[in-house]
């Protein structure tokens, strides 16, 4: 949508798990190259393999891009192929939004994932990603790729109908009602749903968890059973639209920023989705000091922030929270830049340009720096 909004044609071809979202956007080709399995990597690398077989097939009647994005591992793999059925010498893009455990791992398996991810992206452009943590504590160090670099963080895309009001208003609840914390977005963190159901459990009503989003069967095989053992919890389902963000936000205060999918390693590295959603529409962060999202957050002297996660740590900062303290907190959230939580069009079109401007890598890489143009702070 952004590069749609930017100016460009796109097409999209990957994988799918689920329904094909982007089925019903105007103007955007998609084609299916397989499916896949959430965490299943034996099946997504035969299912890469296969689409490698086939790809020509797949590809067949498109005209030429200008550039091609490969978005994660799997299709930085068919780039070099895709970019072959078009005649070669495309400028790639690999954009990675999270850093997978295995690609981490000292032993073989992190060795040879490594060694696999720098010999794809040997012949790219560019890398995206959306944390400057990933760049300090993967890309430099441990990948071997030697790539110039741009940050494009995952702020909510703010076009006609995003739902976007700044400076977001206080929302204290009524007299007798529930402070709210949302959980929304990809659920798939047990830790998380584990701490935040046994603090609800034990303030007795004196705080409500609401959780909205698409919950991964991998991680929980009766995710609805849960919920209903567990007293002062909600399950909303999944939400499709950009337009449904700001009225799921306003129904909370606060948003869980917190995630332990990968405790150490990706989950302290992330700067995630609901950090930017929640900011813009007014919910405040509630993050780890110790990780980035709680580090960004301190540079900016706003958000709840925690040295531990624990139902205690929770229960003592929400028991004492105080109508005055909320403000105080909401204060602080209003006197951000809603530039910092939002992409606009002229944002949309710069990434545009940058990315056409983009000439094919031939070997002689640049180091590895953060592209200046599209950066935001920190």
């Amino acid at each position: 949508m952004m590069l749609l909004a930017g100016g460009a044609e796109v097409c999209v071809a990957g994988f799918q798990r689920e329904r094909n979202g982007l089925s019903d956007l105007e103007g955007v080709k998609t084609i299916v190259l397989g499916h896949t399995a959430d965490g299943r990597l034996a099946q997504r690398v035969s299912a890469v393999i296969k689409a490698r077989l086939a790809l020509s097939r797949l590809l067949a009647g498109l005209k030429r891009p200008d550039v091609v994005i490969a978005r994660n591992l799997e299709m930085l793999a068919l780039s070099g192929a895709a970019s072959g059925h078009f005649g070669g010498r495309l400028p790639v893009v690999y954009e990675c939004l999270d850093i997978h455990r295995l690609l981490l791992d000292q032993g073989m398996k992190g060795r040879v994932l490594r060694a696999a991810e720098a010999r794809f992206a040997r012949h790219a452009s560019l890398l995206a990603t959306s944390s400057p943590a990933f760049v300090e504590n993967y890309f430099k160090p441990l990948s071997g790729l030697d790539l110039p670099v741009l940050l494009l963080e995952n702020k909510v895309l703010a076009l006609e109908g995003a739902g976007a009001s700044w400076p977001p208003q206080p929302r204290m609840p009524m007299q007798g009602e529930p402070w709210r914390i949302g959980w929304f977005g990809a659920i798939r963190c047990r830790k998380s749903f584990e701490i935040l159901s046994r603090f609800a459990e034990e303030m007795e009503g004196r705080v409500e968890v609401v959780i909205r989003g698409r919950v991964s069967p991998h991680e929980f095989s009766d995710f609805e059973g849960m919920v209903a053992r567990s007293p002062h919890v909600s399950f909303h389902g999944a939400y499709k639209n950009p337009e449904d963000l700001a009225d799921i936000y306003r129904e909370v205060q606060f948003v869980w920023a917190i995630d332990f999918f990968e405790e150490g390693l990706n989950s302290e590295w992330l700067l995630p989705n609901r950090l930017y959603e929640g900011s813009l529409h007014g919910a405040i962060p509630i993050a780890l000091s110790s990780t980035e999202t709680g580090r960004f957050l301190k540079r900016r002297g706003m958000g709840l922030l925690l040295d531990h996660a624990d139902p205690d740590s929770l229960t003592t900062r929400f028991f004492n929270l105080t109508p005055q303290y909320y403000l105080t907190l909401m204060d602080q959230l209003r006197q951000s830049e809603a530039s910092q939580w939002m992409v606009a069009g002229n944002e949309c079109q710069a990434l545009t340009r940058q990315l056409s401007a983009l000439t094919p890598n031939v070997g002689n890489t640049p180091g590895l720096a953060v592209s200046s143009q599209l950066q935001s702070e920190g």
